[in-house]
């Protein structure tokens, strides 16, 4: 772990502490039957900016559905999240927004949490500029398997006069659709322990995409200027940088389709022609056609998300969507 106390923002990185760890991930992942990539790898710098790019494309509905909500709903979701709470924003990204929200929620204290750690610590100094008064601190954590505040995070509130302000998890993006119902609750009730050690009101804000049919979900994954595609590829090339592998990105395909049955978006990246791919110590040959599965996207039902949070341990949510019901925001506190 590394703690830079002289920076401003203050950054601390958890992530990519254990690289035989990471490696041996993506080899278990390339030669297992079906093979696949966790989504996470996703998110190198380049990836992070291409998904940025994402959020702009005309067919990309849940970023400006969500901001939509929030410009609606934003002052009543206020009155739910404690003054002065420490917001925790969980996939912050460019941190943008967060931002958005700082007017209305008038948050204590920030703290960004990322996969993507060179792209959060440029975009978390950015917007301290901005902000001078707030305090912040960036946190590099991969938190797909566990999520909890390290020791040097909880220090650093403590500096800060925060160790009992109220903690609000703030997830937006729909991005807790990467996981599966069942990994979902895991790392909600993960989020419930993080609420509860701070002070009395704390809770989580998520946004969730909601079921629609296959004809809007999958444009959103698959554009008509490629940039969805070139995103999924681009995740080859962090897998080069992890194990010295050969992969070539014009070689592969973007795939991604909905499964109603599963209620879910998946995306692959599909070999155009029979080829091997290799690292050091290993290799995989791909049949013409084979698939690497790289990502899921679940769509839920809002009774059904709401009855996900209730068995995580928050107590009853309240949301927000928009006029269609394609998107909503959930808030749930933190029941004692």
């Amino acid at each position: 772990m590394h703690l830079n106390p002289s920076a401003s923002p203050t950054f601390v990185q958890v992530h990519l502490e254990d690289t035989g760890a990471v490696q041996a991930e993506l080899v278990a992942g390339l030669i297992g039957t079906g093979a696949r990539i966790a989504p996470k790898f996703l998110y190198d710098a380049l990836g992070s900016r291409l998904f940025d790019a994402i959020t702009e494309l005309p067919e990309y509905y849940p970023t400006r559905t969500e901001a939509s909500i929030f410009a609606q709903h934003g002052q009543a979701m206020a009155s739910r999240v404690a003054p002065g709470s420490v917001l925790i924003d969980l996939g912050a990204g460019s941190c943008a927004k967060a931002a958005g929200l700082f007017p209305v929620l008038n948050p204590g204290g920030y703290v960004a949490v990322d996969i993507s750690v060179d792209y959060l610590r440029e975009a978390l100094g950015t917007l301290q500029d901005r902000h001078p008064d707030l305090p912040m601190l960036g946190l590099g954590q991969d938190f797909s398997k566990t999520f909890a505040l390290p020791d040097a995070a909880r220090t650093w509130l403590s500096g800060r006069k925060l160790a009992r302000a109220p903690r609000t998890v703030f997830y937006p993006g729909s991005s807790i659709g990467n996981f599966s119902p069942e990994e979902a609750l895991d790392l909600l009730r993960q989020a419930r322990v993080v609420c509860q050690s701070g002070g009395a009101g704390g809770g989580v804000l998520i946004g969730v995409d909601l079921v629609k049919p296959a004809g809007l979900l999958e444009p959103a994954y698959d554009d008509s200027l490629g940039v969805t595609a070139a995103f999924n590829r681009n995740l080859l090339l962090n897998v080069n940088r992890w194990l010295g592998a050969d992969f070539q990105p014009a070689e592969w395909a973007h795939v991604a389709f909905f499964d109603a049955e599963l209620s879910r978006i998946e995306m692959h990246l599909q070999a155009r022609a029979a080829l091997t791919v290799r690292w050091t110590g290993g290799e995989r040959r791909f049949a013409e056609g084979e698939r690497i599965h790289t990502e899921n996207a679940w769509k839920w039902r809002a009774e059904d998300f709401s009855a996900l949070l209730q068995e995580a341990g928050f107590g009853p949510a309240s949301h927000w969507t928009d006029a269609s019901s394609w998107f909503g925001v959930f808030w749930a506190p933190a029941a004692s």
